[in-house]
């Protein structure tokens, strides 16, 4: 396996620009993450709905098809559940494919490819080949697109040993992080947000890759523990800033990825604040915040001076009017009440 350049320091994304930084949209994070390597790597393709002609159906592939042309830039059927398979052939055979849906709710379609044959095939095959593909796409709620359409699909496809977990928060991280996947010998499903492809935020323009589970610090205190990832990191920073004028000082811990977990260092935050707050979008039954609660009380119970609070997704299926679809998610609000609830 290629070996990573050294990892960048951590960017604190109240920090103005580093000399050499370039101010770019998620969506154009991923779309340098994917180039870069595909120019270093003649086995890697991009494989989607609409990737190619249309460039992308919110434009993450913009400009490839030309660069790069159409045997490594392939449009597909509406079939999840065929070019996911093509994919595992494809990874087994030696390729690299990054295969992109156009939302993880269609990648229910094909369940049985990425939960039966993707993180299978290294062990079932005692080790004779694996399928290192990347699997990535917009997860969660997107915006008033109905319940069928927003799921959360990390507290299901976390269940499942041989794959690893990306959930970027920002364009930093989107385009390191996907660096890395495409890397990475082991399948990695990587997971977006529609809500976020808009975002702008300072990129470095050297290269750079962020390794898979080591968590980023992006707010700090010794009041409580915030973890999160993905897009309501983004809640959890709005949170602390306004705890802060109330004199309350937080962790805000990005977990970055899930498969691997950072564990250890959620533990030495709890061990200074003795209490935290997991936020997660995906609904609370069975979902990665139940998954982190429960190593940390099964492994730092003693450091807790409360009960861990857990801040999800509502039990219910996600709706489609504006106001209850943001009543439905995490939010600063609730994030701000259970810091506090956590302080009595």
């Amino acid at each position: 396996m290629t070996q990573f350049a050294p990892p960048m320091p951590d960017l604190d994304r109240s920090l103005p620009s580093r000399e050499g930084d370039r101010v770019i949209q998620f969506r154009e994070a991923l779309r340098e993450a994917m180039s870069e390597e595909m120019r270093r790597d003649p086995r890697i393709f991009l494989m989607g709905e609409e990737v190619a002609e249309y460039n992308g159906a919110y434009k993450v592939s913009q400009g490839m098809l030309e660069e790069f042309g159409p045997k490594r830039i392939i449009d597909s059927p509406i079939s999840e559940n065929g070019f996911a398979g093509l994919a595992v052939g494809a990874a087994m055979y030696g390729l690299k494919p990054i295969i992109e849906f156009m939302s993880w709710s269609f990648s229910l379609v094909a369940a049985d490819q990425l939960l039966n044959n993707v993180p299978k095939m290294l062990y079932m095959s005692g080790g004779q080949w694996g399928c290192g593909a990347v699997f990535r796409g917009n997860d969660g709620a997107g915006g008033q697109l109905g319940s069928t359409h927003s799921w959360c699909v990390e507290g299901l496809y976390a269940n499942v040993p041989g794959v690893k977990i990306a959930i970027p928060s920002c364009p930093y991280d989107a385009k390191g992080l996907l660096k890395t996947a495409i890397r990475e010998k082991d399948p990695v499903f990587f997971l977006e947000s529609e809500r976020m492809l808009g975002d702008k935020a300072h990129v470095p323009s050297e290269e750079y890759y962020i390794p898979f589970g080591k968590a980023a610090l992006m707010r700090e205190g010794d009041a409580c523990t915030l973890v999160s990832f993905g897009r309501p990191v983004n809640f959890c920073i709005e949170a602390a800033d306004e705890l802060r004028g109330e004199g309350i000082e937080v962790d805000v811990l990005d977990m970055r990825t899930i498969r691997p977990l950072d564990i250890d260092s959620i533990l030495a935050s709890v061990g200074k604040t003795g209490r935290i707050v997991v936020v997660d979008q995906c609904w609370p039954f069975a979902s990665v915040a139940s998954e982190v609660v429960t190593q940390v009380c099964e492994r730092g119970f003693d450091l807790l001076d409360h009960q861990p609070v857990r801040v999800n997704s509502d039990d219910v299926p996600a709706p489609y009017a504006k106001n209850l679809e943001a009543e439905f998610l995490p939010n600063k609000t609730k994030i701000i009440a259970a810091v506090k609830k956590t302080l009595g």
